[in-house]
């Protein structure tokens, strides 16, 4: 009996263990749905419980806005370059004779490379001097030299090109094939034409966003907008920066999904189906498909067009519930649109727990059968 006793006391502790172990909470994800259900406003809680409807989906569905105001969209295109002291030209010459005065012997085509504008804003052009090209353009230029050369030789054409210097740039920054300052040239006077000679752009063009810099005033674009609205191919000013960035836009997954993670977006716009199939779907072992949440903060005017309701005052919380059993569940997921900051969470199916209590259970069991073992 003195043996017998003290193993019976400690197989009644171990009993006791296993039913302390099966009442107190497993580990799980996050909140069940009934947990989450019971902090709607409804029931003195602090969220909006919204299950989704198209109604819903119409009311909730804002994409960002992006564009150019009227003041960049209406710039006129620059004409030729002011022409600066320090910046280096090429001149051609054409002469309408067979033995000119700059040409070679037997040629009519004089080129002359190189030719600096001095800090004075000079350059010297044989047989025409001295010639001020600073404040000037480059066609003001060549009717300066043409009609000096005029005197000396019939009918000469002169073509005045600047081949560096400090003429009308822009930079460009980002994720683009090139970074640099490019000039604004006959060929990349517009928005498009200068991504083009800056080697274009290196990311995915659904995420690309382009932001323009002039002054004080700024301006932010989609990249396939760009190409779709030929309105926003804007005209380039001396000093505008461009910069070329992947869109910054991300959601956070959450619960029995294939994966938890803070996600980038991948296209402009993002729906609920694409959003948990982005992160691998829903754990087949562990997730609730009546129970598809999407936790979000919502402007007033949205939170009271969704409640039908006119006298809510700032952001509110909102839980959206899908149901992907329902025979329209899963199109209610494809068209309601994920925005950023949401938090997409799927919460566990009721069996997981069981499943999950009753693997504790056949645990201690196990380990109660080792320590009779033992003891016996």
């Amino acid at each position: 009996m003195k043996q017998t006793l003290p193993r019976r006391a400690r197989q009644l502790v171990l009993l006791l263990l296993v039913a302390t172990v099966a009442a107190c909470g497993l580990p799980r994800s996050g909140p069940n749905k009934s947990e989450i259900f019971a902090g709607s406003v409804l029931r003195e809680g602090d969220a909006f419980i919204v299950a989704v409807n198209d109604r819903v989906t119409r009311a909730t569905a804002v994409v960002p806005a992006l564009g150019f105001s009227d003041a960049l969209r209406t710039a006129g295109r620059l004409g030729a370059d002011i022409i600066n002291p320090g910046d280096v030209l090429t001149l051609t010459i054409y002469e309408n004779v067979a033995e000119g005065l700059l040409a070679a012997q037997g040629q009519n085509v004089a080129v002359l490379d190189e030719v600096q504008v001095d800090g004075a804003g000079f350059i010297f052009v044989p047989y025409a001097g001295r010639v001020r090209a600073a404040g000037n353009t480059p066609d003001q230029l060549r009717e300066a030299i043409t009609r000096l050369l005029d005197a000396q030789t019939p009918d000469p054409q002169v073509a005045v090109r600047r081949v560096a210097g400090d003429g009308s740039t822009v930079s460009i920054m980002g994720t683009v094939g090139a970074q640099g300052v490019y000039p604004i040239q006959r060929p990349t006077r517009t928005l498009a034409t200068m991504l083009a000679n800056a080697g274009g752009v290196s990311i995915e063009p659904d995420i690309a966003q382009i932001t323009v810099t002039r002054g004080n005033q700024q301006g932010s674009i989609w990249l396939t907008d760009l190409y779709e609205h030929p309105v926003l191919d804007i005209a380039l000013r001396n000093g505008d920066r461009i910069l070329v960035k992947e869109d910054s836009r991300r959601f956070v997954a959450l619960g029995a999904t294939g994966t938890q993670n803070l996600v980038p977006f991948r296209t402009r716009t993002l729906s609920a189906i694409e959003a948990i199939a982005q992160v691998g779907g829903l754990n087949p072992n562990l997730a609730d498909p009546t129970g598809v949440f999407i936790f979000r903060n919502e402007p007033a005017a949205i939170a009271n067009a969704v409640l039908g309701r006119n006298d809510l005052v700032g952001d509110q919380r909102f839980a959206y519930v899908l149901d992907l059993t329902q025979p329209t569940g899963m199109f209610m997921a494809r068209d309601f649109a994920v925005r950023d900051g949401d938090t997409v969470y799927v919460t566990e199916a009721p069996f997981a727990q069981w499943q999950k209590t009753i693997a504790a259970l056949t645990g201690q069991v196990s380990q109660i059968q080792t320590l009779r073992n033992i003891d016996d």
